[in-house]
């Protein structure tokens, strides 16, 4: 019989719905039930494209005994960290604390009001390489709870004061200065692989918003290094078993240091964020394999991960037919059968080998310089890639018929309003009206869905719309309507997204301590009201929201947007500059406080060739911290960085200003782009 999991919409807790365990979802009847009983709570979090859930899954929540175990002595809560980002930051911050490290699964014991005792990640059905076996955790726990109470509720109440800096109230460290940044890039420089691209040894991940700062950071200093760093790092991205080379997309982190084996599940967010770090590297580079790459991640979004009616899915899982990676992976055999005379060029361009590289056959990866690989095939690059696309689109069909992986169809709203901010800024670079669709489509569906009187929801799924917002999920999702801003210069996607920021300013600023949180005021109440400044596998709601409040400031000219954010930034001045890595977006919004924003202004008709020729110039070009605005100007717009800029003798005419200075007025496309090229640069020498 299934369980009370099968009521949910959550893919992750469906899969668990026809377990022999007692599973509640998060809510009033379980946590009601723990404190009637005086029964611990077994909380177990994770979700849908997790590989280890799926093996915990298997060992223990489908076997009969362990079942019994935990029916018997706990109450049993299952949770998908997608939909509850709140309660995984809170218990992974336990775990964290007692264990050292974190991860998914996570198995938490709690006490009946929520607080956490013991814990730890995976446990394996039987004791293996140390670890003990979750029959031995939970007779243990259960064990200590009914003999040695004391102790355990001792453990408990020292666990709980982790939580105290969360209310701790926040102070102004003084003023942002340009050494700072200085300081962050120095620090990162030293932590880059510079055989490898990426930062550290395995595994290794993305790290898309430390490059994405390292990228602002080259424009406004030329510091050539920090460029090489990011394009590179890009690249071997892109050439390795993390990209997938048949359909597009990456993978959500390598499990060596080269980036060759993946671990394979798609995350929306992560290529979200590679969409977006792509287009302004190829904006900064023009580099064609970045370009070939970034587009091809935007298909893959449109062709595998985008809902009928325009929502993002969450991921696709790591596993299909029980074997992780086993939907991408080819053997020789298969490849000389499919390719035919292909073969040979395609199997030396993507380090095919007899015996494999990954369980006795092939992740493909580039493994051939491009210009060798083209003299193999007999000819220039075209010819190579006449051969590789060929190539690619039988194996994408072939694929096809594979066993699929699980996809997460749940709609996220942060993680959508991330990748509508990628899809957007793709449209605009590469001037591809299918991407512009796609984004609109996209804006469209949030917007009627997913926000209600400016407050943002968190899921959707099957037409059900669930959860209150999160502060990322706000932030998020009214950046990306700024995107679509600046992509059709629609003067109603900066009054939504001006409604969304004065919401998440009334309901996740508290006065008192001087910060956001990231759940509202009105949320459920937990032993703590989280508030995680770092930006880690997602930038931080608060990071976000500092971007937006940053973004609305100069677009509507309002001070007491640029107060709220200014003072955020100010508070967490010193670790930011301390430990850049965790503040990779918050260092780029720092970018724009101390550097200053750069406006751009086209005036004038935006249907008019002439307009759309000084538009064309500023979707190509990399410009850190843009703040673009287009249009006539009129007296009740929410946009107010186009007042009092006139039309010169008639014509769309530009403004690039930085701080208190604008350029002379232009209105040939050649003279934009100068200006342009010169603007951060300029700007940051401003504030030396």
């Amino acid at each position: 019989m299934p369980n009370r999991l099968a009521k949910e919409t959550s893919p992750y807790l469906l899969q668990h719905a026809g377990n022999p365990v007692d599973w509640y979802p998060w809510g009033p009847e379980a946590l009601e039930r723990a404190k009637r009983e005086d029964k611990p709570i077994l909380l177990s979090i994770g979700y849908a494209a997790c590989h280890w859930c799926h093996v915990m899954a298997h060992e223990s929540f489908e076997d009969d005994e362990t079942a019994q175990l935990m029916n018997g002595n706990f109450v049993n809560i299952k949770v998908d960290r997608e939909e509850r980002p709140d309660l995984d930051g809170i218990y992974m911050q336990a775990v964290q604390a007692m264990t050292g490290h974190g991860g998914w699964p996570m198995t938490m014991f709690l006490m009946p009001d929520g607080r956490p005792f013991y814990g730890g990640t995976y446990f394996p059905l039987d004791d293996r390489h140390g670890l003990p076996s979750f029959k031995t955790i939970l007779q243990s726990v259960a064990y200590a709870y009914a003999k040695k109470r004391e102790g355990v509720a001792e453990t408990a109440e020292q666990l709980k004061q982790i939580y105290e800096s969360n209310r701790a109230s926040a102070r102004s460290e003084g003023g942002l200065s340009p050494q700072m940044l200085e300081i962050a890039y120095r620090s990162l420089a030293q932590r880059y692989d510079a055989q490898n691209g990426g930062f550290g040894g395995a595994p290794k991940f993305p790290a898309t918003m430390v490059l994405d700062f390292l990228l602002r950071y080259w424009k406004r200093t030329a510091t050539a290094h920090a460029l090489e760093i990011v394009a590179d790092s890009f690249r071997k991205m892109a050439r390795g078993g993390i990209y997938d080379h048949i359909g597009g997309g990456f993978a959500r982190y390598a499990v060596d240091a080269k980036w060759l084996v993946p671990h394979f599940e798609k995350m929306l967010y992560d290529n979200a964020l590679l969409t977006r770090l792509g287009t302004h590297l190829w904006q900064a580079t023009k580099d064609e394999e970045v370009r070939r790459v970034t587009i091809e991640t935007v298909e893959w979004l449109g062709h595998e991960m985008t809902a009928p009616e325009g929502g993002f899915y969450s991921s696709l899982d790591a596993d299909s037919e029980g074997h992780e990676g086993k939907f991408y992976v080819w053997s020789e055999a298969e490849l000389d059968s499919l390719l035919g005379a292909d073969s040979r060029v395609f199997k030396s361009y993507y380090g095919v080998t007899p015996e494999g590289n990954f369980e006795g056959r092939n992740i493909l990866f580039v493994g051939a310089d491009r210009a060798a690989a083209a003299a193999r095939a007999g000819g220039d690059e075209d010819l190579l890639e006449a051969i590789l696309t060929r190539a690619r689109k039988i194996l994408y069909l072939t694929r096809a018929k594979r066993v699929w992986p699980g996809r997460d169809e749940k709609i996220l709203a942060s993680w959508n309003g991330l990748m509508l901010r990628g899809v957007a800024a793709a449209a605009r670079a590469f001037d591809r009206n299918d991407f512009r669709q796609l984004a609109l489509r996209n804006a469209e569906f949030l917007s009627r869905e997913m926000v209600r009187n400016g407050r943002v929801m968190r899921s959707h799924k099957e037409g059900v719309t669930r959860i209150s917002g999160f502060l990322e999920d706000h932030a998020a999702v009214a950046l990306g309507f700024l995107a679509v801003y600046e992509l059709t210069f629609d003067e109603s996607w900066v009054a939504r997204a001006r409604d969304i920021a004065d919401a998440t300013i009334e309901w996740f600023w508290d006065d008192q301590v001087g910060a956001f949180f990231d759940t509202a005021r009105d949320a459920e109440q937990l032993i703590t009201r989280p508030r995680d400044v770092t930006d880690n596998a997602t930038p931080a709601g608060t990071s976000l929201a500092v971007e937006l409040l940053l973004h609305l400031a100069e677009l509507r000219h309002d001070a007491e947007y640029r107060r709220r954010a200014s003072f955020t930034l100010e508070s967490l001045a010193e670790p930011m500059t301390r430990y850049p890595t965790a503040f990779g977006h918050l260092l780029g919004c720092a970018d724009i406080e101390i550097n200053g924003a750069i406006e751009v202004a086209l005036v004038g008709d935006s249907a008019s060739a002439a307009f759309k020729a000084l538009e064309r110039v500023v979707a190509e070009q990399y410009v850190p911290s843009l703040v673009l605005a287009g249009g006539a100007p009129r007296s009740d717009s929410p946009v107010k960085l186009l007042d009092d800029r006139p039309l010169i003798e008639g014509n769309p005419t530009a403004y690039v200003c930085r701080g208190y200075t604008c350029d002379r007025p232009v209105t040939e496309p050649d003279a934009l782009l100068d200006q342009l090229q010169n603007a951060a640069r300029i700007a940051a020498a401003a504030t030396v």
